[in-house]
């Protein structure tokens, strides 16, 4: 009896491990440095504008939300043009995209975080499409994906369309790893102060201290 199961048991974790070996992928993840400067955030909106937003949400980012990435208000309105939302929604209905793709396309509001990390899934992903067959075309990292080579990244033969290219999808994940945490670089600024004043707090409670016991001494 323990001889079965042991044997099953071992049968088992075999197959987990097969399935998770299946499920992986080997192509490794591009080294990528990531810029939030203004010019790249926005440029990087523009990216998603004519680009992602045929398909992909970003229910979490308001019209709004895009001052604080330097877009002015007339910017902004131009952007929305007749639009009533007041959300990034994508061009196409749920319906629509459920007939095209056979499921609705991730939102792309929290995508930087969900997966390990994040920036660079996203760009290596944008950056694998290859030709599996004639004109039939397939990904490296996630392989049967459904969605197309929207920037034709395996079709820029020319060094100088692959370079124009990848830098349009280092702008479009810069805004993605922006998106998922808008308020990160004002969090950061502030850390610096509540830090300054944390330790001129500690260094005055030191002295106040000090001075006490030495009148109890």
């Amino acid at each position: 009896m323990k001889k079965t199961f042991g044997a099953f048991f071992v049968g088992l974790l075999l197959l987990v491990s097969h399935i998770s070996l299946a499920g992986s992928s080997v192509q490794p993840l591009a080294k990528i440095e990531i810029f939030q400067d203004e010019e790249t955030l926005k440029r990087g909106v523009m990216v998603y504008y004519n680009s992602c937003r045929l398909c992909h949400s970003m229910k979490y980012i308001r019209y709004q939300d895009l001052v604080e990435i330097g877009f002015s208000t007339a910017e902004i309105k131009k952007l929305r043009g007749r639009l009533t939302e007041k959300r990034l929604t994508s061009i196409n209905s749920a319906v629509i995209l459920t007939q095209i793709y056979g499921l609705v396309p991730p939102d792309l509001s929290l995508m930087a975080k969900a997966r390990s990390q994040g920036p660079q899934y996203i760009y290596t992903l944008l950056t694998s499409y290859y030709e599996k067959s004639a004109n039939i075309y397939d990904n490296k990292l996630f392989p049967g994906i459904r969605m197309p080579d929207i920037f034709s990244h395996s079709l820029a033969l020319n060094p100088q369309e692959k370079t124009k290219t990848e830098n349009k999808i280092l702008d479009v994940t810069a805004f993605l790893v922006w998106a998922s945490d808008p308020k990160a670089q004002e969090r950061k600024s502030l850390g610096k102060y509540v830090i300054a004043y944390l330790v001129g707090l500690s260094i005055m409670f030191y002295f106040v201290m000090k001075r006490v016991w030495g009148r109890l001494e």
